[in-house]
């Protein structure tokens, strides 16, 4: 009976560490969203989405793209390797006043094939940031 019992035991926790492993990268972002809150027109318009593969492979990125051409991403070029952090920067036009709320897809190899992050904030004219604040 024992050793019916640890065969079957056994056997749960292979089939349980099996479908851990993934086969593939996966991203883990800091975060997903990026806050740009009230900025100047014209201001710094560099972020960057910073994220580690947790994955079993490494992830090859083929392509980023913004939602508009407003927004323009990087890519890293080298396989980003399990445990390996990297970056996908990102640069928003705020020569453009208002809100704004756009999207950056990641094509990659990755157990997301398509990973979309975001970014948003809202554009003012210069020197008239406390008066939005207000």
């Amino acid at each position: 009976m024992n050793k019916l019992l640890f065969i079957a035991l056994l056997i749960v926790s292979s089939t349980i560490l099996a479908q851990e492993k993934t086969d593939k990268g996966v991203f883990e972002f800091e975060n997903e969203t990026i806050n740009y809150g009230i900025i100047s027109k014209n201001s710094d318009g560099n972020r960057s989405f910073v994220f580690t593969n947790v994955g079993d492979e490494p992830i090859v990125i083929t392509k980023v793209k913004g939602s508009c051409g407003c927004t323009v991403a990087t890519k890293p070029n080298d396989p980003i390797l399990p445990g390996e952090t990297a970056e996908i920067g990102v640069k928003y036009a705020t020569n453009r006043l208002g809100g704004f709320s756009k999207t950056i897809t990641i094509t990659s190899n990755a157990s997301e094939i398509s990973k979309v992050v975001r970014i948003k904030g809202n554009v003012v004219e210069e020197g008239k940031i406390a008066a939005v604040i207000k």
